[in-house]
């Protein structure tokens, strides 16, 4: 795809790259140090990326640096449009490869900032030949962006791939994708967690303040209440099949009338990917905790929520957007709703207990909440049926919905592990990451719920 370059040219461009990155951040009084030799790694691939506009929710941004020969970017049929890359940290670039769909751009420049605000141009052409260009160039910056002025087609620009080289930029490297051979038909594991207590507390949104919520009710950590913290719920029991995981989870009380009506046996709550690209999923950090769905929320507003899975469901009704009116004999009513899976990288809470964490654009993180963390699903069995007419949440109606949690599994690298081996491995496992379907793929916990001895 690219074509060759002599070991002597190569050493002269890095020379001359890191000549110019040295001038460019002195004169800019930039702390950050770009390496004095420039390399020619792939800096792009699973980075996060945004786009001017995206034509349907299959060509997201990302799909143009996932590495993926099947999957693309594409925009809307507009001038100018463009398309931006972020490296995580300052990077000297040598090269950029664009692989155009068959709506190309006539007219584009390859920019690079080091806010993603004030741009310089690297690269300008009005006679964009389309397929695969190769484009050499010198240039330093965090963000990388292709702009395009003029298109070649009556449709809007579209990129397979934008892959960016050179040295620096983010010191992590994405998890890479697995080389399995089964097919990905899930990429979860569960958490299966029991009632410990019904109380009017809320440790995010009223800490330190007992009785201030409406009625919640409890599972996993058996020591919740309104004065829990990262550490005393570490330091608590737990009613999850995995002893490991002392996480809070909570949710409005559930009342048929003025019955309050308990969740019975384990509560399923799924780990899983919310991004197309599910090897790329990390941990939660130590202490992050959000609130997913609103006790404010209007019907359409829960209906209309990327988190809506199911919404209410009972024996044959299924996707209802607030509680059944009635039951059949027999039946549970069960609620799900999916949470954001996105991560700022930086903050454990936000002052709304939301912000730090998105839903994803398009299948892909977008560039304000970089990291993918493990999308949580809580599906909750409430044991009511007959005649629901008179059933409602403690927080008001079906589509006051909403859940919380505060993460605090007591070793990390056990969470590490199922994340690994269920999540990013494309499988579908039990609490201790093993899955019944693929016995051959074997289990990330050991029976007790340990890491497997080396």
């Amino acid at each position: 795809m690219h074509p060759s370059r002599s070991p002597a040219r190569l050493r002269l461009r890095a020379v001359f790259t890191a000549l110019a990155a040295t001038v460019a951040m002195t004169a800019a009084g930039l702390a950050a140090v770009v390496p004095a030799v420039a390399a020619d790694s792939l800096l792009s691939q699973g980075r996060p990326a945004t786009a001017s506009s995206v034509e349907g929710g299959g060509h997201g941004a990302g799909a143009a640096v996932d590495g993926l020969p099947g999957t693309r970017w594409s925009s809307a049929a507009a001038d100018p449009q463009w398309l931006q890359v972020d490296l995580g940290a300052p990077a000297a670039i040598n090269r950029v490869v664009l692989v155009w769909e068959s709506a190309y751009a006539r007219a584009f420049r390859i920019q690079t900032s080091g806010d993603g605000t004030t741009w310089t141009d690297t690269y300008t052409t009005t006679t964009g030949t389309g397929g695969t260009q190769t484009l050499d160039m010198t240039g330093t910056g965090r963000y990388i962006r292709m702009y395009g002025t003029t298109r070649a087609t009556g449709y809007g620009y579209s990129l397979w791939e934008m892959q960016i080289y050179g040295s620096g930029g983010a010191t992590t490297t994405p998890r890479p994708k697995p080389t399995f051979t089964d097919e990905v038909t899930h990429h979860e594991f569960q958490a299966n967690c029991s009632w410990t207590a019904n109380r009017p507390d809320d440790p995010i949104v009223y800490p330190g303040l007992p009785g201030a919520s409406h009625m919640h009710t409890f599972v996993g950590n058996r020591t919740t209440n309104a004065s829990s913290t990262a550490s005393s719920l570490l330091a608590g029991g737990t009613s999850c099949t995995n002893p490991h995981d002392r996480s809070a989870y909570w949710f409005p009380s559930f009342y048929k009338g003025d019955q309050l009506i308990q969740p019975t046996g384990h509560q399923v709550i799924y780990y899983k990917s919310g991004i197309l690209e599910y090897w790329r999923v990390q941990p939660f950090p130590q202490g992050l905790r959000f609130i997913v769905g609103s006790p404010a929320a209007t019907l359409e507003e829960f209906r209309d929520s990327p988190g809506a899975v199911e919404g209410f469901e009972c024996g044959d009704i299924s996707r209802s957007w607030d509680i059944p009116r009635s039951c059949a004999p027999g039946t549970q009513v069960n609620v799900r709703y999916q949470a954001p899976s996105c991560w700022d990288g930086v903050r454990l809470d936000s002052a709304d207990h939301k912000s730090h964490i998105s839903y994803p654009t398009g299948g892909y993180c977008p560039a304000s909440h970089p990291v993918a963390v493990p999308m949580l699903e809580f599906k909750i069995a409430f044991p009511a049926d007959g005649d629901l007419s008179q059933a409602r949440l403690s927080s008001g109606r079906g589509y006051t919905w909403h859940y919380d949690f505060f993460n605090a599994w007591d070793d990390p690298a056990i969470l590490d592990a199922l994340v690994t081996h269920c999540i990013n491995g494309g499988l579908q496992c039990n609490p201790r990451g093993y899955d019944l379907y693929k016995p051959h793929r074997g289990a990330a916990l050991t029976e007790d719920f340990q890491l497997p001895r080396p």
